[in-house]
């Protein structure tokens, strides 16, 4: 079945060293602020005079930064580019590292995803150029995540600056309990005339291959500032590997005819090297005409491509599905630690090496335009955005898994720790391809399209009194989620011995060393399958022309929202008590209707279904600025906040396990996440060069998003534990920030070029809700609760240099089900740092490297008596070529 048929068919360390950096914040700023007194006034500076300043050098883009949040009228932090195309890391998320209140997920190494003040990726809105952007999902394993952008996307290259506001006011779009994360590319206007480019070479130390990268930018603007045109572009090749010892989970009353009850098991096991072979394509153009001083367009464009060549090697190891056979535990053989069973030897266990590969293409396009007439005390801004996001397979290359299999026992031993590979031994050799049979090939096809489209309107007032600025607007915003899913299981092969089918089908993995600083005795080669002899066999022209089965369309669905708002804010400023005080306060409207359209099955008859849901929010705003003295900035500010439900959460569908007898399903009548959210911050700018902030917040949601287990029956797979998203908890969290960042230009002779960046982020989570019939309490997804930065760079001259350790606590990341165990990602830093020489103006080179510590991430399960996970992608170096004109 075509799409077009479907639519029409359905419609280590602790926060006392960054406490202790805030100490001398305190004695180095005061220092700091009897050598500079004189330049004090500059420090007061209004906004207008950051914009002018052009920067090009770390210090001055932190300098810019804490300029912008102290003239802000709403709490927000920034990092800006240091220079054209030299932002301070590689990766956009990898520099939000760099903000206060700010973690990051890495995926094999690079960051992907951000999480502001303790909540997780789904809960920010991500904008370009102050537009929302459609997200670009994940379909490389078939697990579509729904609201949280892939900043992997959108390369560093071509951004100047990204905003994260923390207190939102009325005018901004609605949808972010964490952050609204603006970012913003570079604009003609801004640069004039002006080019520049870079040439970068990355290596990898588990890979071991080095790959190119290019970028070129160029500006022009007409003699008297009114027309101006920026095109951009960048290819960025990398290659990846990452060796990885997961375990899916453990396992509650598996073998409770052996141990009893409440016990926990090991389920899958995978020793499995990850690679790929990365491209990204980029490019943006931008223009700006002003013919006078009241009316400005604005156009930009952005077309973005990454090809993500996905190889996967794996040995799966199953002590606890009966699918092809039944594991034996065999009593007296266990060691218990707790609940946990840690040790012991299975009969009859599945011991499956796979090949799994993928060809998986991410499209972005986004366009916007914006025209302002600002009419003397008036200003009127119409804006159109459309922005299209694709995550799909092209020429026919989705995801194949090729899998052959022996029957052996399993004794098994975790006892060493979470930090240790576990014992995984078998009486049968995995290294010998007469001992393995074919088992099931699977072929999974994915297609996931995301449109996004803005229709703004804004008008405001300013007036010569107490009472500022009054600023009015409307707008119409229509999202839609088209996922479609396929999925071939064919069993032609099923337990035909390796060696008859032939020695194309299976080679030597080409691949050593893995997990080569653990010792232990767990599997590190195995026979693994080729990548096409099991497709040319088996997935034929008639098997490519089979109908959609009624699984197919239960994957598949629809998700369109349309979401029309309206605001109004009026801006204050007056003395209290000789004091300044200035601010806004607002309110938004916005009203959602949503269709989910799915396909669910009546026995075994698929039957279309669509769901309707509408519900409307009233969202009061107010932020309040107190000049307590020149150099200190008092704030307050409090709002009601919006986040919607992650789309594959509200659509009407059901993915059942191909490996395990589970499913996942949606809930189109869910409610959005509400929350009353208040802040509390102290900014002292005692020099140009110093910033000390702190703030405190609270956020108290409601309706907090949960799982519910229930038992369904699937025609061919018999019971399976189907977890849904509900309504069902409550949540709270109160957290306390602090910034501190100062050049110390009082050190005498060289060491006046030295300089320290420092936060640390606290955080305390009330929680009560459940993952089936298991409690959860205090624990959210995503939320690290202590998490602290620590920088230090030298610029002197032509050598500038930074060193930076990024580090979060451990956190939750799934909450498990009724009969398995929650996870969690154990706490984890990251040193970063770059070195560069600025040979002549034009000219300078830099050496940057990212985990240079060589730091490897561990899960566990309930307890640390769980282990889940050794996640090592190595450390990767860059060099780097830079050139302007």
């Amino acid at each position: 079945m075509s799409s077009s048929k479907f639519k029409s068919k359905v419609r280590g360390a602790r926060c006392a060293g960054a406490v202790a950096v805030l100490a001398f914040a305190a004695l180095g700023a005061s220092q700091v602020q009897a050598a500079d007194a004189a330049a004090a006034p500059a420090a007061a500076e209004p906004a207008d005079a950051v914009d002018a300043v052009v920067i090009t050098s770390y210090s001055k883009s932190l300098q810019a930064a804490a300029a912008l949040k102290r003239n802000a009228e709403y709490g927000l932090d920034a990092v800006n580019a240091e220079d054209i195309g030299k932002f301070p890391t590689r990766n956009a998320a990898e520099a939000l590292q760099l903000v206060t209140g700010v973690t990051i997920d890495r995926q094999r190494g690079a960051g992907l995803y951000v999480s502001v003040r303790g909540l997780g990726p789904q809960f920010q809105y991500t904008e370009l150029n102050g537009r929302s952007i459609a997200v670009n999902d994940l379909i490389e394993n078939g697990g579509a995540k729904g609201r949280q952008f892939r900043f992997e996307v959108l390369p560093a290259e071509l951004i100047s600056q990204i905003e994260v506001v923390k207190t939102p006011t009325a005018d901004m779009d609605e949808g972010a309990l964490g952050g609204n994360i603006n970012i913003k590319t570079f604009k003609p206007f801004d640069l004039g005339k002006k080019a520049a480019f870079s040439v970068r070479e990355t290596y990898n130390d588990v890979r071991k291959k080095a790959d190119p990268s290019v970028s070129g930018l160029g500006s022009w603007t007409n003699a008297d500032n009114t027309i101006g045109v920026l095109a951009s572009g960048l290819y960025d090749e990398r290659h990846v590997r990452n060796d990885r010892l997961y375990q899916v989970g453990w396992n509650l009353d598996r073998f409770k005819s052996v141990l009893g009850s409440s016990f926990y098991t090991p389920s899958r096991t995978r020793p499995t090297i990850e690679t790929e072979h990365r491209k990204l394509y980029s490019g943006a153009v931008s223009g700006q005409w002003k013919p006078n001083g009241d009316f400005q367009t604005d156009v930009d464009v952005l077309v973005t491509r990454l090809d993500v060549d996905y190889d996967e090697f794996g040995l799966d190891i199953y002590p606890d599905d009966s699918t092809f056979a039944t594991p034996q535990f065999v009593a007296g053989s266990q060691k218990v630690v707790g609940d946990t069973v840690v040790g012991a030897t299975i009969n009859n266990v599945r011991w499956m090496a796979s090949r799994e590969t993928s060809l998986n293409r991410h499209d972005l396009a986004v366009f916007g335009i914006k025209q302002a007439w600002t009419p003397g005390a008036w200003a009127f801004n119409a804006e159109y955005g459309y922005s299209r996001a694709r995550s799909y397979h092209p020429d026919g290359k989705a995801t194949t898994r090729d899998r052959i299999a022996f029957f052996a026992p399993l004794t098994y031993d975790f006892s060493r720790g979470y930090t240790a590979i576990p014992q995984l031994t078998t009486t049968v050799d995995y290294t010998n391809p007469a001992n393995f049979v074919g088992q099931a090939f699977d072929y999974t096809w994915k297609d996931s399209r995301d449109t996004d489209e803005t229709f703004r309107l804004d008008g405001s007032r300013v007036f010569d009194s107490w009472f500022t600025k009054i600023a009015f607007g409307a707008e119409q915003h229509n999202l839609n989620r088209t996922y479609l899913r396929r999925d071939w299981v064919l069993n032609d092969i099923l337990n035909v011995p390796l060696t008859t089918l032939g020695s194309s089908f299976y080679e030597t993995m080409p691949y050593s060393g893995f997990l080569s600083a653990f010792s232990g005795n767990t599997p590190r080669t195995w026979v693994t399958p080729t990548s096409d002899a099991y497709y040319n066999r088996l997935y034929t022209a008639a098997v490519a022309a089979q109908p959609w089965s009624a699984a197919d369309l239960r994957n598949s669905f629809i998700v369109d929202q349309k979401i029309h708002s309206a605001y109004v804010r009026g801006d204050f400023k007056f003395d209290v008590g000789g004091l300044p005080v200035s601010g806004n306060l607002g309110v938004r409207y916005a009203k959602t209707k949503q269709l989910a359209s799915g396909t669910l099955t009546s026995g075994s008859t698929p039957v279309p279904v669509g769901y309707l849901k509408e519900y409307s929010n009233w969202l009061p705003s107010l932020n309040v600025k107190v000049e307590l003295r020149d150099d200190l900035v008092a704030r307050f500010a409090a709002s009601r906040v919006v986040n919607r439900p992650n789309v594959t959460d509200s659509a009407p569908r059901i993915s059942v396990s191909r490996d395990s007898p589970t499913a996942s399903g949606g809930n189109p009548d869910l409610n959005p996440f509400l929350a009353d959210q208040y802040d509390a911050s102290l900014e002292w700018y005692p020099a140009p060069t110093t910033a000390v902030t702190g703030a405190i917040f609270v956020k108290k949601m409601d309706d907090y998003i949960t799982a519910q287990n229930t038992t369904i029956q699937v025609p061919g797979r018999g019971d399976i534990l189907l977890s849904t998203s509900v309504n069902g908890g409550d949540a709270e969290i109160k957290g306390f920030e602090a910034a501190y960042n100062q050049q110390l230009s009082f050190l005498p002779g060289l060491l006046d070029g030295l300089g320290v960046q420092a936060s640390v982020t606290l955080v305390d989570s009330k929680a009560n809700y459940f993952a089936g019939n298991r409690q959860i309490k205090d624990d959210l997804v995503g939320l690290s609760k202590r998490s602290w930065n620590l920088v230090g760079y030298y610029e002197k001259g032509p050598v500038s240099a930074r060193l930076g350790w990024f580090w979060r606590s451990r956190y939750l990341s799934s909450i498990g089900s009724t009969t398995t165990a929650q996870s969690y990602v154990d706490a984890y830093g990251s040193l970063d740092g770059s070195l560069s020489y600025q040979i002549t103006p034009q000219y300078a080179v830099t050496l940057e490297g990212s985990n240079l510590s060589n730091e490897i991430r561990y899960l566990y399960g309930k307890t640390k008596d769980q282990p889940m996970e050794i996640y090592h992608w190595g450390r990767t170096v860059s060099l780097t070529l830079r050139g302007k004109f």
